[in-house]
C-alpha cells in the first residue's frame, strides 16, 4: 500500500535527508493507521511515541497535526489524540464520493489509445489472478492491497494529480471499514468476481461510445463494496 503514504517507490539516503523528521514521523504513523497497527479509536500518547519513535516530542506533534489535517486522528480536550472513528453516514458519503472518481477513472481508461488500454487489462488481469490466490489462501490483508492496487491502476492511467490526491484521501479515510469488508471470504469471492467482469468490458471495448457505460460499472462495483460493507 506505499502508494497510500507521502512517500513512494525506493526510498534514498537523499529523500531522507530532505525530509522533516516531523514528515517521517507522520509516515511512520501513517503507516500505523494503515496496517492496522493503530485501530480506530486507539489513543495516540504523545509521550508513548516519543518514547516508541526514540524522537522529540516537537516532531510528534507536528506529524499528530498533519495527520488531523488529513482527517485520521482527531484532538479531543483535555483527554488526547486519537485514530479517527467514521460515522456510518461519514463512510457513506466517502464511498458516493469515490464511486464519482472510479467512474470518471473507468470513462478515461475505455478512451486510452489501443495500446494503452491493452497495457492497462494486462495489469489488472495481474491483480486479479493474485487476488484469486489470496482468496484461496485465505489472506485477507494481501488481498485487501492488491484491491487498492487494482482501482489505483485506473488512477494512474487517468494521469490526473488532482484527482490521484483526492483519491488517495479518501482511500486513506475509508481503509479500515473496507479492510472489515473485504476480511468476510463472501465478500471478497464477490468483489473478485466483479474485478473481473471491469477487465472483461474493457479488453472487449471498441469505441468511445461504451466510455458511459464503462464508467457506471465502475461507479456500481464501489456502490456493491458499500453495501456489502453495510450489511455486515
Amino acid at each position: 500500500m506505499k502508494w497510500l503514504a507521502s512517500q513512494t517507490g525506493q526510498v534514498t539516503f537523499e529523500d531522507i535527508k530532505n525530509t522533516s523528521l516531523g514528515k517521517l514521523v507522520r509516515d511512520q504513523l501513517l503507516n500505523g493507521i494503515l496496517s492496522g497497527a493503530y485501530a480506530p479509536g486507539q489513543a495516540l500518547r504523545e509521550s508513548e511515541l516519543v518514547e516508541q519513535l526514540k524522537v522529540s516530542r516537537v516532531p510528534v506533534r507536528e506529524a499528530l497535526r498533519e495527520l488531523e489535517s488529513a482527517g485520521l486522528v482527531v484532538s479531543r480536550k483535555h483527554s488526547g489524540v486519537y485514530v479517527r472513528e467514521l460515522s456510518d453516514e461519514e463512510v457513506k458519503d466517502l464511498y458516493q464520493f469515490r464511486s464519482l472518481l472510479d467512474g470518471h477513472a473507468g470513462r478515461m481508461a475505455a478512451q486510452l489509445p489501443d495500446d494503452e488500454r491493452d497495457e492497462l487489462v494486462r495489469e489488472l488481469d495481474h491483480c486479479v489472478s493474485a487476488m484469486d490466490t489470496a482468496i484461496r489462501e485465505g489472506n485477507a490483508q494481501a488481498y485487501y492491497s492488491l484491491n487498492l492496487e487494482f482501482h489505483w491502476l485506473f488512477i494512474e492511467y487517468a494521469g490526473n494529480r488532482e484527482i490521484a490526491k483526492a483519491y488517495r484521501d479518501i482511500i486513506q479515510k475509508l481503509h479500515l471499514a473496507r479492510l472489515k469488508n473485504l476480511s468476510n471470504e463472501e465478500h471478497r469471492l464477490r468483489s473478485n468476481a466483479e474485478h473481473r467482469q471491469i477487465v472483461e468490458a474493457l479488453r472487449k471495448v471498441t469505441s468511445a461510445g461504451h466510455a458511459d457505460e464503462y464508467a457506471a460499472l465502475l461507479a456500481k462495483h464501489v456502490i456493491n463494496a458499500h453495501d456489502r460493507l453495510s450489511v455486515m
